[in-house]
């Protein structure tokens, strides 16, 4: 196999390459960081590359590979969310704020990855703090679609997921808030999990809102997800959100057949606001699991409407209360001129933050002010349990979820600059489930027009290895996921 070929291969078959010695890390990150220059000033995609870096952790990885035959992944590149802390990379959270940062620490998941000698190619590029749903709020520029670059990735992991379906890396790291790694993945055409809240810490991870923040995983093929989480999964005494379980591996059991489980289809999901395109694709993969020897169970989810708001007054809360630490004191942007500590703290905040952060802190504050916590805050937190509720009643009459990640394919760039309120709907069907602190994932389940549309999958707490053996069955039997962007003209050919 060539190198060329290589780039596009799941992780097993690059890991066996490397074993065999047939390619270096060295080789590997060289071919990769190639790949991404010559994609950079069309996608985008990443914040921070910085190829002697990227190289010497290669060369580390090739010694250890010696040293440590048995570690599978050692010299694997992957691509890092730029949420995420990682010792000696600048670290921006896609914001003025953080410009010029570098991280002193490593976050938990860069930790896990480096344990296993992954490769870190450069820093993703993301909306600002995470909080979009296009990319197209990140201080460096908006990424690009590479099934077509007039289009948004979706965000805010937008970067992450525009580099693996462009080939740039054949993995990445995310974090969903509320459907930020499913929806990215679903519109890049690749697949992509949010684990069960807690089942991966946050330790090092820039925070957005603390109580819906989750890294994930993006990947070609619900079999690198499996192995990914592997990796990432564990208890972390560093997050006191960490859970201490002691669960088999992801990967284990992932080839065991799905015949007989319960799908449950949620009949809220498929009426109004939902395209015809992509309500066609994602009922025709329904259609497929049933042929794999599923059975359907239409279930009601009837507070799923009621997500958006409650999500929008509960993460713009968190989110008021975690960013007051950028202040210019301590640490990042600070601003030149200012006659007194108030000036500081306004000017500093209001030429560091962008306008999304800023509209997403306006609304927190105002939440969680006098006179409107209790008749906001409060009532979106019971709203909430009343989702997760809906949630346990709908798992007693099925074992996985399945239904639309988003309304609609990707959006043309710029189209809700004006009203960012539309842009939330995209996340109607992704929201409830960071609500209820649930697994869920996405994998390409066809096309509307040309661009990609994601079966999402969704599962009862820490049962990720159901989610993810049902979808690589689904992937055994489609061949959705080995689409590649034929209207990019970058790296992949």
């Amino acid at each position: 196999m060539s190198l060329t070929e290589l780039l596009n291969q799941g992780l097993l078959e690059i890991s066996a390459a490397l074993g065999r010695r047939e390619v270096s890390a060295v080789e590997l990150a060289t071919a990769y960081l190639d790949r991404i220059d010559q994609a950079q000033p069309e996608l985008n995609a990443f914040i921070t590359v910085d190829r002697k870096h990227t190289l010497q952790e290669a060369a580390l990885a090739d010694e250890m590979r010696v040293a440590s035959p048995d570690l599978p992944w050692v010299g694997i590149p992957i691509a890092q969310k730029d949420l995420f802390c990682a010792k000696g990379w600048r670290t921006t959270a896609g914001s003025r704020m953080l410009e010029n940062f570098i991280s002193p620490y490593d976050a938990h998941v860069v930790e896990q990855l480096n344990r296993q000698g992954f490769v870190t190619l450069g820093r993703a590029n993301m909306d600002e703090f995470a909080m979009g749903s296009s990319n197209e709020n990140s201080f460096f520029g908006p990424v690009k679609n590479p099934w077509d670059l007039t289009r948004v990735p979706g965000g805010s992991s937008g970067g992450s997921a525009a580099a693996v379906a462009a080939g740039l890396a054949p993995a990445a790291t995310g974090t969903d808030t509320g459907g930020s790694i499913r929806q990215p993945a679903a519109w890049c055409g690749i697949s992509g999990i949010k684990p069960t809240y807690g089942r991966v810490s946050r330790y090092g991870m820039i925070a957005y809102a603390s109580s819906l923040d989750q890294a994930g995983m993006f990947a070609r093929s619900a079999q690198d997800l499996a192995l990914l989480m592997d990796v990432i999964s564990g208890h972390d005494p560093r997050d006191a959100t960490s859970v201490n379980r002691q669960d088999a591996p992801c990967s284990h059991g992932l080839h065991q057949p799905i015949r007989g489980l319960r799908v449950g289809i949620p009949k809220q999901w498929f009426g109004k606001g939902l395209s015809d395109g992509v309500k066609a694709v994602v009922e025709s993969a329904i259609q497929e699991l049933l042929a794999l020897g599923c059975e359907g169970v239409e279930i009601d989810l009837p507070m799923s409407e009621q997500a958006i708001p409650a999500y929008y007054v509960i993460a713009p809360a968190e989110a008021s209360s975690n960013l007051s630490r950028f202040d210019g004191v301590r640490f990042g942007h600070r601003a030149a001129q200012y006659k007194d500590l108030g000036e500081l703290y306004e000017h500093s905040r209001g030429e560091g933050f962008g306008p999304e952060v800023k509209r997403r802190i306006l609304m927190g504050s105002y939440v969680l002010s006098h006179g409107y916590y209790d008749a906001y805050y409060l009532q979106a937190q019971r709203v909430r349990r009343l989702i997760a509720n809906d949630f346990e009643r709908a798992f007693e009459r099925c074992d996985v979820i399945a239904g639309p990640v988003a309304p609609t394919t990707a959006f043309p760039l710029g189209s809700f600059g004006a009203d960012p309120v539309q842009m939330y709907l995209a996340d109607l069907y992704t929201i409830p489930v960071n609500l209820a602190g649930l697994p869920a994932l996405s994998v390409p389940a066809g096309f509307d027009h040309g661009l990609p549309v994601g079966l999402q999958l969704i599962g009862p707490w820490w049962e990720e290895t159901r989610l993810l053996q049902m979808a690589h069955a689904f992937q055994t039997a489609t061949d959705w996921h080995t689409k590649r962007p034929a209207s990019y003209s970058g790296v992949t050919q």
